[in-house]
């Protein structure tokens, strides 16, 4: 009896061995952050990634900023033999040290934020040996959805105006992005369904930068937009008539990143 109640009790110490070994295994799929090292001994648990999200950042002050862009999550499981205060202490240190600014930070709680340019983390430290870090590399995010020409068409003939989401440019460029032909292939069927519209294509900037460079930056993105339609799409160039409105009519407030992409915008206006 003795003999098989060592072999049993070997038998137990081996599977959880083995166990412990299949514990240790990182998430197929997933691999470590570029921006900071695993805590040693941690184990890589769970891993998401999105090429276009958005993370509610936890600000100082009950504060909190909603960041969109590429977007990664990783969960870790660091070893028992270390403390959560040491796991604290380590993280938050490295995340200084790399140059992030602290934009939050909750102590010994475990929680904190940091921002370096367009680049977000927040780290979130728990007492059962969890770790998430959560990044975000702020974007320019492509309009995937525009409107349809029934859509634009109901907008221009109720307010005499509508916004065309979707045409893309280079910041400080003119030139018509390829991605934006869904919009114009819209904008085309529009004129094509009401062949006595006329048309002013609008352009339109936020305010950052020089006056005068806004104003002839829309000028052109207007122009662009028109040499296209009549170009690519065969409308008669006496149907449109390119202006550029500069930072003047903004939709809304200038003051945040979002409030300028909103800005940033071509618009049509019944003639």
């Amino acid at each position: 009896m003795k003999i098989l109640s060592r072999i049993l009790i070997c038998f137990a110490i081996l599977i959880s061995t083995r166990a412990c070994a299949a514990q240790a295994k990182d998430a197929d799929g997933c691999k470590d952050s570029p921006l900071i090292s695993r805590f040693p001994g941690s184990v890589l648990t769970d891993c998401k990634h999105k090429a276009d999200d958005v993370f509610k950042f936890t600000l100082d002050n009950g504060k909190s900023k909603e960041v969109e862009g590429d977007f990664t999550q990783i969960e870790y499981k660091f070893p028992s033999t270390a403390s959560k205060a040491q796991v604290v202490r380590n993280m938050n240190t490295a995340i200084r040290a790399a140059g992030y600014t602290m934009v939050y930070d909750s102590g010994s709680y475990g929680d904190f934020t940091g921002h370096m340019g367009k680049t977000w983390i927040q780290i979130e430290i728990g007492g059962g040996g969890d770790i998430r870090e959560t990044i975000v590399v702020e974007i320019q995010l492509t309009q995937d959805v525009v409107a349809n020409a029934a859509a634009l068409g109901g907008n221009i003939s109720s307010s005499g105006h509508t916004v065309v989401n979707g045409i893309q440019f280079d910041t400080g460029k003119a030139d018509v992005k390829a991605e934006s032909t869904p919009a114009l292939d819209e904008v085309a069927n529009l004129l094509k369904a009401d062949p006595k519209l006329k048309l002013y294509v609008v352009g339109h900037t936020d305010n950052v930068g020089v006056l005068a460079s806004n104003m002839d930056l829309s000028k052109r993105r207007a122009a662009a937009v028109v040499q296209l339609l009549v170009t690519k799409y065969g409308v008669a160039a006496d149907r449109l008539s390119p202006y550029g409105d500069g930072p003047y009519a903004p939709l809304v407030s200038n003051d945040t990143e979002d409030g300028r992409t909103v800005n940033r915008r071509v618009e049509l206006v019944k003639q």
